[in-house]
């Protein structure tokens, strides 16, 4: 009678030569990285800033920032920054403060108690005080790309016309967060002592402590570097302590005001398209060779709104 062995052997050896295959199935499908989810997008995915939105600012050296302001959240402080660029109010001001890990600021040196207040610039026609802009009523109209994951400071939070925002429904209110790269309006203690004349940007880690207690203009979408990257000031809380110590502001402009060919050229991830969608999901759960364990969550301030040149497509 022939032996059974062979056969069982060869069976066996079937069995394991199969087991790599079936592991290599087990494996979670690599997921787009974020480059290859852009290079994929529409071009209707895509929005261009209103020129009445957006600042100009030059400094010292040749370096530009842009800002897109935000009228829906904070209109009145928007129309009172639009005055004094129309006005040039901004022209040879010059960084005042950068504090490590905080806000990187800019205004008249003049402004500070310290200071001779009577070399202040003038305001011109904008106005001296604002009621605070802190929050804003629940709108529907305005779009709304939730996160799925929670968030310590508000009952929800996402993304709206660009913007990191967080709602609370309770209160029907909804206001701009203080992640990287958000420009607020600073103020001395009374709430109504912001005007816009005197802005920060967030530089370091997100100080959302501070959310519904100062006023939220806007956000700067190309040009971080420049205020990321200056020298720490050596005062307290980060005010430059010498003159040469600051940068200068060189200008400030409206888009608007700029002849069209002037005008820079960017766009805009809109955050309502399906694929700013794949991006948060491939941001919360990454798969490819570098990681191994997805995280599975994200938080409001890990995601910068992707910007990018509308010729170039980078």
């Amino acid at each position: 009678m022939p032996s059974l062995r062979p056969t069982a052997f060869a069976l066996a050896a079937c069995l394991l030569a199969s087991l790599p295959a079936l592991g290599d199935q087990a494996k979670p499908k690599p997921s787009l990285t974020p480059k290859e989810i852009l290079a994929a997008s529409k071009p209707a995915e895509w929005r261009t800033p209103d020129p009445d939105n957006l600042l100009v600012m030059t400094l010292a050296g040749g370096h530009r920032v842009l800002i897109e302001l935000a009228p829906d959240f904070t209109p009145l402080h928007a129309a009172n920054i639009r005055t004094m660029t129309h006005e040039h109010y901004f022209d040879g001001l010059a960084i005042i403060r950068v504090q490590d890990n905080f806000v990187t600021q800019w205004g008249d040196p003049n402004d500070d108690d310290n200071a001779d207040r009577s070399k202040m610039k003038p305001l011109g026609t904008a106005k001296k005080t604002l009621p605070p802009e802190f929050t804003r009523p629940l709108d529907p109209k305005l779009t709304f790309t939730r996160l799925p994951d929670g968030d310590m400071y508000a009952p929800e939070v996402g993304f709206s016309e660009g913007f990191p925002v967080a709602r609370d429904p309770a209160s029907h209110e909804e206001w701009i967060t203080h992640c990287y790269g958000t420009v607020g309006v600073a103020r001395d203690v009374g709430p109504t002592t912001g005007n816009g004349n005197s802005l920060y940007a967030i530089i370091g880690q997100a100080p959302r402590g501070l959310d519904r207690n100062l006023a939220v203009a806007g956000r700067v979408i190309e040009g971080m570097q420049y205020l990321s990257a200056l020298p720490r000031g050596t005062g307290p809380l980060g005010f430059y302590e010498k003159a040469e110590q600051r940068t200068p502001i060189v200008s400030v402009r409206l888009a608007a005001d700029l002849p069209p060919a002037a005008r820079p050229k960017v766009q805009v991830l809109r955050t309502d398209s399906a694929s700013f969608a794949r991006l948060i999901e491939a941001k919360r759960n990454r798969r490819d060779a570098f990681y191994t364990r997805p995280a599975g969550k994200i938080d409001l301030c890990s995601i910068s709104v992707p910007t990018r040149d509308p010729d170039t497509k980078q």
